[in-house]
């Protein structure tokens, strides 16, 4: 938090609702199959909204498991979390197996040659550290294949070097039920788990909860709907708002009919419009494809409830609005513009720009005053 007079100092500042993250862990909690763990996926700084606070509040509301991308990410939620079970995603990098096991962190093993390193350094110290083993169900990035899955459980040397506290696969299409790589991928992992029935296992990511129990298996990590993003591309988005961006009007300024606006003179003003000037851009994670042009409009942002729409390129450090028909009191210098949050979904921004929400989310605010409080 910064002070009231510090606060002039930033052109905007991004609000993130902590108690929106627990409820949407929660809700994805209550829907899952009897038996089945809720984790928490708080890779690339939590999507956005702050690792270590983000991964303290699910602790505190009963989350034991959480995954991260790279070591340095785990590193930083050691402290405070002293039941905590943390895996890294993108596994075993050469020689980080000692300051992974000093401080209690496990990587996720997705191929032969880490298996093969993380196995020695246990045959090392004469301790099975635990680790769990990635494998690839049709997704084609990390994992074993079935066929090198096979060979190493059959390895009793190798395979009983260490502990294996989870077996994991990634879906590739779970964001479209209708998929049948869905269906492939699950009748994959079943028959290639199906002779460990003592190892924890784990397929559903936040679009897998949605897909059903038969995704569920012991485990489940959640990482967009976390976030309040979209994770089924073909329905409605249950999931609560939990950031919000607002950026600070600088000046208010009338454009002429037929004078262009921004760089490239991309949009043309088709009537005399008020505009204002706001100090945001793609510096800020407001994505620059998604500004308007004459042939096609941008996004938006919302002033006291009205809509106003993108007017041209979006900049490193600033936007302009259309703000023609809001009330004038609405509309002055200093005052906020929502650029995201519960009246601009991510996921309808990400539509404009021609990506995910997920862009957006983990884009957020390097240069926003940043304060954790309800956005409700």
């Amino acid at each position: 938090m910064t002070d009231a007079a510090s606060d002039s100092l930033f052109g905007g500042r991004l609000t993130i609702d902590l108690d929106a993250i627990v409820s949407n862990w929660r809700f994805l909690k209550d829907k899952l199959a009897t038996g089945s763990e809720c984790a928490a996926t708080v890779k690339a700084d939590a999507y956005g909204t702050g690792l270590t606070q983000t991964a303290k509040a699910l602790y505190d509301a009963g989350c034991r498991t959480f995954f991260v991308a790279l070591p340095v990410e785990a590193l930083k939620l050691c402290r405070g979390m002293p039941e905590a079970k943390i895996y890294v995603l993108d596994g075993l990098f050469p020689g980080t197996a000692e300051t992974l096991v000093e401080k209690g962190l496990r990587p996720v093993l997705g191929s032969v040659e880490e298996i093969r390193e993380w196995a020695d350094f246990c045959r090392t110290t004469q301790i099975r550290h635990p680790a769990a083993l990635h494998v690839d169900t049709g997704i084609h990035r990390l994992g074993l294949s079935a066929d090198e899955f096979d060979a190493v459980m059959k390895d009793a040397d190798l395979i009983g070097s260490f502990t294996p506290t989870l077996i994991m696969s990634h879906l590739a299409c779970g964001s479209d039920p209708a998929h049948p790589k869905n269906r492939d991928q699950l009748a994959k992992f079943r028959a290639m788990t199906a002779p460990y029935p003592d190892i924890p296992k784990s397929l559903a990511n936040s679009a897998g909860v949605f897909l059903g129990s038969d995704f569920h298996f012991d485990l489940v990590r959640p990482g967009i709907s976390l976030y309040g993003g979209k994770a089924i591309d073909t329905a409605p988005n249950p999931m609560q708002p939990v950031a919000q961006v607002e950026a600070r009007i600088m000046m208010v300024r009338d454009v002429p009919v037929g004078d262009t606006i921004g760089y490239s003179a991309t949009q043309t003003a088709k009537r005399s419009l008020k505009v204002a000037v706001v100090a945001a851009g793609y510096a800020d994670g407001m994505i620059r494809r998604a500004g308007s042009t004459d042939a096609a409009p941008g996004a938006f942002g919302v002033i006291g409830g009205h809509k106003a729409p993108i007017l041209g390129r979006i900049s490193m450090d600033m936007i302009t609005l259309d703000v023609t028909d809001i009330p004038a009191h609405l509309v002055r210098r200093g005052a906020f513009v929502e650029m995201l949050g519960p009246q601009v979904a991510a996921s309808d921004l990400a539509a404009y720009a021609e990506t995910i929400d997920y862009e957006y989310l983990t884009s957020l605010g390097r240069r926003f005053q940043r304060r954790y409080a309800s956005i409700a």
